[in-house]
């Protein structure tokens, strides 16, 4: 009769609550944080689609938002809307731009319809979840609308070189 001998699993170390002192929040360019930074951050964040400045504006530092926003999906909900709501604002300054709305306003269109499409994923499931619509058909809607925006600025283009 052979015998056999049990092994315990490897204990976990547990996992420590880690403080930063504020010495270190400023060194990380992060000085004391206002309770109401997420608020100021997704504000910017919906007006600007760049997390660095909204960041800043907030007061904290990135690296505190990214890890916000993987740690608590109301605030990554939030993030999405946030950004939804910037793509719309992007959407709508191309189309005014192509329409002669503010000539003095410089907007690069070709990045702006680069940056849209890159994001059209992100932008249709966003749009699906809001409306409860069918993915694929709100990928078909933001592609005609893309061409749509690609073919004004053909025309444009056009137009300017003649």
């Amino acid at each position: 009769m052979t015998s056999t001998t049990r092994t315990s699993p490897p204990k976990r170390a547990k996992r420590k609550n880690v403080r930063f002192t504020e010495a270190q929040k400023a060194a990380e360019g992060e000085g004391p944080v206002n309770k109401h930074w997420r608020t100021y951050f997704l504000q910017e964040l919906a007006a600007t689609s760049n997390v660095t400045a909204s960041a800043k504006k907030a007061g904290v530092s990135a690296s505190r938002a990214y890890k916000t926003r993987r740690e608590h999906e109301d605030f990554a909900l939030a993030w999405r809307t946030a950004l939804y709501e910037g793509y719309e604002h992007l959407e709508m300054e191309v189309l005014a731009s192509l329409r002669g709305h503010d000539p003095d306003r410089k907007l690069d269109i070709a990045n702006a319809i680069r940056l849209l499409g890159a994001h059209r994923e992100t932008i249709a499931a966003e749009r699906a979840r809001r409306e409860g619509q069918d993915e694929a058909a709100v990928f078909a809607a933001l592609d005609r609308k893309l061409a749509t925006i690609r073919s004004r600025l053909a025309k444009a283009e056009s137009q300017h070189d003649s």
